[in-house]
């Protein structure tokens, strides 16, 4: 696998499938840094799979605009633990464009709280652009309410621009819930 990631990395190829041979043509890919993977990426998987009527995998990326880049090691202790449960894809793709570009025509599972920030101006300078671009590609987002700020909120509590609302389907709460997040389990595991 670290020939493969090197690659990857030096950019000579685009992304890496584990667990599979090739990428469904009806993808819905569930990025994250699954560290560790938890009920609540399993679980929003699942519910992404039922309302979209999509094929599902976890996307695994080596760069993140908010985090360092993770070296090959880590990258491989990741992947050990989707092994035998689940197909994944990785890439060096840190941006839901550079992701949408790769993949034109899949869709995206996300949480509430990935939302805020994909339609963020501190994030994207030309949100409509970006937006116009994700239709351009087939791009859809299938999202999942979630524990924010101290309230469950979901996709009606967002200010998705006039026009691009298509872009955008609910997973409905009674579908799934799950208030569990990475951040929260390592905090209680100490690391």
């Amino acid at each position: 696998m670290k020939d493969t990631l090197d690659e990857l990395i030096a950019g000579r190829i685009p992304y890496i499938i584990v667990g599979s041979d090739v990428l469904p043509a009806d993808a819905i890919l569930l990025p994250g840094s699954f560290n560790p993977l938890h009920r609540g990426h399993e679980g929003l998987l699942l519910a992404a799979e039922k309302v979209s009527g999509r094929e599902g995998l976890l996307e695994l990326s080596i760069t993140n605009v908010d985090k360092p880049p993770l070296d090959i090691v880590e990258v491989e202790r990741r992947l050990l633990q989707l092994k035998g449960r689940y197909c994944a894809v990785v890439t060096c793709a840190s941006t839901f464009v550079e992701k949408a570009e790769l993949f034109p025509g899949a869709w995206f599972a996300l949480g509430y709280d990935t939302v805020v920030r994909l339609l963020s101006p501190d994030y994207h300078a030309d949100v409509p652009g970006m937006l116009e671009r994700f239709r351009e590609l087939g791009t859809r987002f299938v999202v999942a309410g979630r524990l924010y700020n101290g309230s469950f909120q979901g996709l009606g509590y967002m200010g998705v621009p006039a026009g691009f609302e298509d872009l955008f389907i609910p997973i409905p709460e009674a579908v799934f819930r799950e208030d569990v997040s990475s951040t929260e389990l390592r905090k209680r595991l100490g690391s």
